[in-house]
């Protein structure tokens, strides 16, 4: 039982330090490059509205594979496009072509009408890679603020610390046994 219990809680250890690791990671390099941080051509995005629920929840981060200027979309597939000065995710119903250029007619699963206007290739940032991670977009947001920045050096920090401390009364419980026995 005893053993069982450990082993729980080093797997538990470990998945919240992997966590904690990607969230910084996530946060502190989009801060550093001034945009969105990008691994091997893929972005991570937080699913900030209801539109296309089921298929993303509300809160969900998604990996997007980002636009090649040669890249063709085809019908029913999901792209995150520029619309004035937000980030769209939403699928193509439709594609029509008009001097020389495609015209993409998007909507969202959750949404009763298509989108107003037509996206062109230009405003695409890229296509969704078929990977989703529910909940995780609510700590990224809050890390992304002021305070959530703040706490993802300070709590580091003062793990480090009270690793140190306890790291040093350790030793000293060690070096009394030793002396006094």
């Amino acid at each position: 039982m005893k053993q069982s219990f450990f082993i729980l809680r080093k797997i538990t250890v470990a998945i919240t330090f992997i966590l904690f690791c990607s969230l910084a990671f996530i946060v502190l390099s989009s801060r550093a490059s001034g945009g969105e941080p990008t691994i091997l051509n893929h972005q991570f995005k937080v699913v900030l509205s209801g539109s296309m629920e089921p298929t993303f929840q509300t809160g969900s981060v998604i990996v997007i594979e980002k636009a090649k200027a040669d890249r063709e979309y085809k019908k029913n597939q999901i792209i995150t496009f520029r619309s004035e000065d937000k980030l769209i995710t939403h699928r193509i119903i439709d594609m029509k072509e008009s001097n020389g250029q495609t015209l993409y007619v998007t909507k969202g699963d959750n949404n009763d009408a298509p989108d107003r206007g037509y996206v062109l290739t230009h405003n695409i940032v890229g296509s969704y890679s078929d990977f989703t991670v529910p909940y995780l977009g609510y700590a990224v947001n809050y890390a992304s603020s002021k305070v959530g920045s703040a706490l993802l050096l300070f709590i580091p920090g003062l793990l480090l610390v009270f690793s140190a401390v306890r790291s040093i009364f350790v030793t000293l419980k060690e070096v009394e046994v030793n002396t006094t026995g």
